[in-house]
């Protein structure tokens, strides 16, 4: 039977998730698979952390040096996170020849250009399924499912700490008590802009839109806009109007060129992504011949984002050869590949509108002005000379609403305190 050792650099939450996996599934994979995958080699600095996970003392390495030179490492798996360190040590690896799987998601949207280039030197592979979506095969699916297709959209929710804290919102909490419980419970980091900021769905999308659409989108070509700003009353007149609030990803390959983007946005509640909820997560892709397909499932945690890499190192493990990008993959995009910025979507604009006579009538036909129609409309009155206007606009572009936006603030009929997309 062949046998494959395997190291694993930082046995934190993901780490030390694969480590479990591996060690206590090493019989079912030997059977299944007809492969005894070994865990040889460790690189931990907490030494609680090596004796909570029960790891042998002569497999635990004193450094990078130490793995990358062990004839028994076959495949390193990397969970250290961030970007300096890890990529020296993904480097490191790859350079000596030994296979990499890694969950490092910055790392890969940022470096895979430089990390394959030195895989293919040495012959090595590089696999990161765990690096987007956690336990959910959506890169397998890109790469093996779907291939047939030419993917003409992506979209999903691929951050478990803000749909946690945007699905509490649904239930009444704020933003800031929303944001706490989700620290509270290990779903938000002591700072958690990463998340809340878009930064960690961009990362993803970068990623997974690249793999799409078959050229390389980089991560400066994501739009990215977060939660932070997003309040407790926008999200109860979106429901008062039969939607729910999402951080959506969305990546679309169109006539104009490709659009990737990242920001909050109403989803209808007939909508499948309207009921994936708390830390799960979901992507819908859209193929020319298969249509419409909905992956959902755990996007973070020990076991899930665990099972994407030993699912990794099994693939390794039972294939010869390795397979690279299907596309260009340098640090920028190809210079004849377009980008999308004026994107088409419908609007939520919630406004506090000057309560006099004509008032509504002149803000509908600024907005006409700029080709905005309006779906829905609620208004309600805040007090003596002012009311809330709350509209849903038809499918329109990007830099209309910015216009119209700009000319409703300085008109002096109303003040625009909210502009959420809503998906069309």
């Amino acid at each position: 039977m062949k046998k494959v050792g395997v190291a694993i650099l930082g046995l934190g939450v993901v780490g030390g998730g694969a480590y479990k996996i591996l060690t206590e599934q090493r019989d079912f994979y030997r059977t299944t698979q007809g492969v005894d995958i070994e865990v040889v080699s460790v690189l931990e600095r907490d030494p609680e952390r090596i004796r909570s996970l029960g790891v042998r003392s002569e497999t635990v390495a004193s450094n990078v040096f130490e793995v990358v030179s062990n004839p028994d490492v076959n495949i390193v798996v990397e969970c250290i996170g961030g970007v300096t360190e890890a990529k020296g040590y993904v480097l490191d690896a790859l350079n000596a020849g030994k296979t990499v799987v890694t969950s490092n998601k910055e790392l890969v949207c940022k470096c895979s250009h430089e990390l394959e280039r030195a895989a293919k030197r040495t012959n090595a592979g590089i696999y990161f399924e765990a690096s987007c979506v956690g336990g959910v095969p959506i890169i397998r699916t890109l790469l093996d499912g779907v291939q047939s297709n030419r993917i003409s959209s992506i979209q999903g929710i691929i951050n478990g700490t803000t749909n946690y804290i945007l699905t509490r919102m649904g239930d009444g909490m704020s933003y800031e008590d929303a944001l706490d419980e989700a620290r509270k419970l290990g779903y938000a980091e002591a700072d958690p802009s990463a998340d809340v900021e878009g930064f960690d769905a961009a990362y993803k999308l970068s990623i997974l839109s690249s793999l799409a659409f078959h050229t390389k989108v980089p991560f400066s070509k994501v739009f990215r806009e977060g939660i932070s700003g997003i309040s407790k009353e926008d999200v109860e007149y979106g429901s008062r109007l039969g939607y729910t609030l999402k951080l959506l990803a969305i990546g679309k390959d169109t006539d104009r060129g490709i659009e990737a983007r990242v920001h909050p946005a109403f989803v209808k509640n007939s909508h499948p992504l309207a009921s994936v909820n708390g830390g799960l997560n979901a992507v819908c892709l859209t193929g020319n011949a298969v249509g419409d397909l909905m992956l959902s499932g755990k996007g973070a945690g020990a076991l899930p984002t665990g099972s994407a890499i030993v699912s990794d190192v099994i693939f390794a493990a039972t294939h010869e050869g390795n397979r690279y990008s299907a596309f260009k993959n340098t640090a920028k995009a190809d210079s004849d590949v377009k980008f999308v910025t004026d994107y088409e979507s419908a609007y939520y604009l919630r406004l506090t509108l000057a309560d006099r006579a004509g008032a509504l009538s002149k803000l509908t036909a600024l907005l006409a002005k700029n080709n905005i129609s309006i779906v829905d409309l609620v208004q309600r009155p805040d007090g003596a000379d002012s009311a809330t206007v709350v509209l849903v606009t038809h499918t329109t572009h990007e830099m209309s609403v910015k216009s119209a936006v700009a000319r409703i603030n300085t008109a002096g009929i109303a003040k625009v305190g909210s502009v959420i997309r809503v998906l069309s």
